[in-house]
C-alpha cells in the first residue's frame, strides 16, 4: 500500500481545522487551559456539540485533554497552530484591506 501524499495529509488537518467552533476553542485556548464548562459559554453551542468538536479536534491531536477529578480539561496538542491561525489573521486582512480600497475605488469614480 502506498503511502497517503502529504498534500492529501495537509487538506485532512485543514478540513478538521473548518468549523467555527472548532477554530473558537483554539482561540480560547491560546489563554490557556480550559474545561468543557469554561468552554461552552464562549463558544455559544450546547455541550453535546461542544464535546463532539473537542472530539474531532483530540483525534486530529490539535487538542488534548486530562481528568482533574470530576473534570475534563483541554489544552492545545502544539502551541504552533497558533501561528498558523495569526497567518491565517494576517492574510484575511490583507485581502479585506483590498477591498476595501478596491470598493472606495469604485465609490469615487461613481461619484464623478
Amino acid at each position: 500500500m502506498a503511502p497517503t501524499p502529504i498534500y492529501q495529509v495537509k487538506a485532512e488537518f485543514f478540513k478538521t481545522l473548518a468549523h467555527p467552533a472548532r477554530i473558537r476553542v483554539l482561540e480560547l485556548l491560546r489563554d490557556g487551559d480550559r474545561t468543557v464548562g469554561d468552554l461552552i459559554p464562549e463558544v455559544g453551542i450546547e455541550a453535546s456539540h461542544l464535546s463532539q468538536q473537542l472530539g474531532i479536534m483530540r483525534r486530529a491531536n490539535l487538542v488534548q485533554s486530562r481528568k482533574e477529578g470530576a473534570t475534563v480539561v483541554y489544552s492545545v496538542s502544539n502551541p504552533m497552530i497558533f501561528e498558523l491561525l495569526d497567518v491565517a489573521k494576517k492574510i484575511l486582512t490583507s485581502s479585506l484591506a483590498e477591498t476595501r480600497d478596491l470598493l472606495a475605488e469604485l465609490e469615487s469614480t461613481t461619484e464623478s
